[in-house]
C-alpha cells in the first residue's frame, strides 16, 4: 500500500465530506447516539468543505491522507480558537478511518500539520486510543473540560504540549 499525506484542494471536497462523517461514526458510536450519526450527511459535508477549499486560507493547514489513491483521512490545524489561546497553534482535527489504525497514518498526517510545535486540542473524553496517541506524542491533559452541546453533549478535554 502506499500511503501519501498531501495538501488537500477544492477536488477534495466531496472524498472529505465521505471521510469526515464515516469517521465519526466509526470513532463516536459508543458516545454518540445511532439516531445523531444516522442524520450526519456526508453531501452536506463535501459541501461545507467545497465553501471551505474555495477561499484561500494560509493561516490554515489541511493535509489529506491517501492510500492507494484513495483519500482515507485527514488533518487540520491552524490559529487557536480559544479565548484566551493556550497555545497559538490548535490541532482542529484529526481523522482516519478504523483499517489505518496502527499503520502509522495518524503519525503522518499530525507532523504534517503541526510537526512538533507547542500546540493545543480537544478531544473526546472517552476516547482512550486517541488520548494515548496524543500522549506518545508529548501532549498532556490541562484539566480543562468542556461539553459539546451540537454533539449530543459530548464530553471533550485539552490536551497542551
Amino acid at each position: 500500500m502506499v500511503r501519501l499525506v498531501r495538501e488537500a484542494t477544492a477536488m477534495d471536497a466531496a472524498a472529505l465530506g465521505h471521510v469526515h462523517v464515516e469517521c465519526w461514526r466509526q470513532a463516536y458510536s459508543h458516545v454518540l447516539s445511532a439516531e445523531f450519526l444516522a442524520r450526519l450527511d456526508p453531501v452536506a459535508r463535501g459541501e461545507q468543505w467545497q465553501r471551505f477549499l474555495s477561499q484561500p486560507r494560509p493561516e490554515h493547514t489541511l493535509r489529506v491522507l491517501e492510500v492507494d489513491g484513495e483519500i482515507r483521512g485527514f488533518a487540520m490545524s491552524g490559529p487557536s480558537v480559544e479565548d484566551p489561546p493556550v497555545r497559538d497553534i490548535q490541532l482542529y482535527s484529526i481523522y482516519q478511518f478504523a483499517s489505518e489504525h496502527s499503520t502509522g497514518s495518524g503519525q503522518l498526517l499530525l507532523d504534517a500539520v503541526i510537526g512538533d510545535a507547542p500546540a493545543e486540542l480537544w478531544v473526546a473524553e472517552d476516547n482512550p486510543r486517541a488520548i494515548a496517541f496524543y500522549r506518545r506524542n508529548g501532549f498532556t491533559l490541562d484539566g480543562t473540560q468542556k461539553n459539546e452541546p451540537d454533539w449530543e453533549n459530548l464530553s471533550e478535554v485539552r490536551m497542551v504540549r
